[in-house]
């Protein structure tokens, strides 16, 4: 089964599924020198775990990474980092009667139509719970940054019709972890988890918004026409399951706009060249511009409600309907936040390598 890899120099293989023995990821590339430790891997896997708050599935796992290779003495020795996460609270007993009747939303009938033998256990490989490996190789990725430092933050701004303000970068990154919905808007954040909770008890689940900020990334990174650095960006992006749309600066605000009130106009800022307005998103021909870099992606309702729903039986191929039990978040978008952080800095980590920013055998 190939597409579990990200990146070229710097490239993340993730393995493993939602109730099997374990997941983790292969992080290839990263330069040797790098001081790295399990608390930096963990910190970041400590963003996304389940169990945390009353907004997120019940299903409880520490989480705990195991690094099996590639750190000698608290550095990177330059050779693959696999890190490895067990799995240890799945109750599977609530999949079994859905074996051959695909959820609605979910990739079952998708998955079985593709490959015939699925794990339809939490969604197997297709799962949120697959998010770890990403986690752990954007863990490297985000170290690998702050050489450089630069900063990736993702929060979200939109649940459902709540809307956040918009706040300045330096806002974002001191409000994001001030509450459980990861919104660093304090007037909406409430209103959020209030709609999250409303959800919840209705038997029904709820999407939103996530942005994902590069802050002080350099001129020059992506390679055009087909790997430019948004493109990349929205890749990994919308490769994050549940996600339905990918924006990059004001997105689709820019069908809407005149060129007049679209370009960003430079001008240059102590020998530094600089736009008035950042429209782009950071990124012009497919290049970083050295603006902050800016993407958005909408995230679908959690498929897994507990509502009852029309589907098939595979088996019959008859027309039936289920009810979902089990443990799942009413809203996706708070966990999903340290997952958007980690793939656009893979994206921008293997771009600082493949721009020569950062020698790739070394630092």
């Amino acid at each position: 089964m190939s597409g579990n890899m990200i990146g070229k120099m710097f490239n993340v293989t993730t393995f493993g599924s939602s109730h099997g023995t374990a997941l983790g990821a292969v992080v290839d590339g990263c330069p040797a020198g790098l001081e790295l430790s399990v608390k930096d891997i963990q910190t970041e896997l400590d963003k996304r775990k389940p169990g945390t708050s009353q907004i997120t599935t019940s299903r409880q796992e520490s989480d705990e990474i195991k690094i099996l290779s590639g750190i000698f003495h608290g550095k990177t020795d330059g050779t693959p980092i696999t890190a490895i996460v067990f799995n240890k609270d799945m109750d599977s007993s609530s999949y079994e009667e859905l074996k051959n009747k695909p959820r609605p939303g979910h990739g079952d009938y998708t998955w079985t139509a593709r490959y015939g033998a699925y794990d339809y256990r939490g969604g197997g490989r297709g799962s949120g719970r697959a998010t770890i490996g990403q986690v752990i190789g954007g863990a490297v990725a985000k170290k690998l940054l702050s050489t450089m430092k630069i900063k990736v933050i993702s929060h979200v701004t939109q649940v459902g019709t709540v809307k956040a303000g918009k706040m300045e970068p330096n806002d974002i990154e001191s409000n994001v972890d001030s509450n459980i919905v990861r919104c660093a808007d304090p007037n909406a954040a409430p209103r959020m988890e209030a709609l999250i909770l409303h959800m919840k008890e209705q038997g029904d689940s709820v999407g939103g918004v996530v942005e994902t900020i590069v802050l002080n990334p350099p001129t020059g990174l992506g390679e055009p026409v087909f790997e430019k650095l948004d493109s990349d960006i929205a890749k990994v992006l919308m490769g994050i399951g549940s996600v339905k749309g990918v924006e990059i600066g004001v997105g689709f605000l820019a069908a809407e706009l005149k060129g007049s009130q679209m370009n960003d106009e430079f001008y240059m800022d102590n020998h530094i060249v600089k736009t008035k307005t950042n429209h782009s998103g950071g990124i012009l021909g497919g290049i970083s511009t050295g603006m902050p870099i800016i993407a958005r992606m909408a995230v679908k309702p959690t498929p897994s409600i507990s509502k009852i729903q029309k589907t098939i039986d595979l088996k019959s191929m008859a027309d039936t309907e289920i009810t979902i039990s089990g443990r799942h978040d009413p809203c996706i978008c708070p966990r999903i936040t340290p997952v958007a952080e980690a793939s656009v800095s893979i994206v921008i980590a293997d771009h600082l390598i493949r721009a020569g920013y950062i020698n790739p055998v070394k630092l």
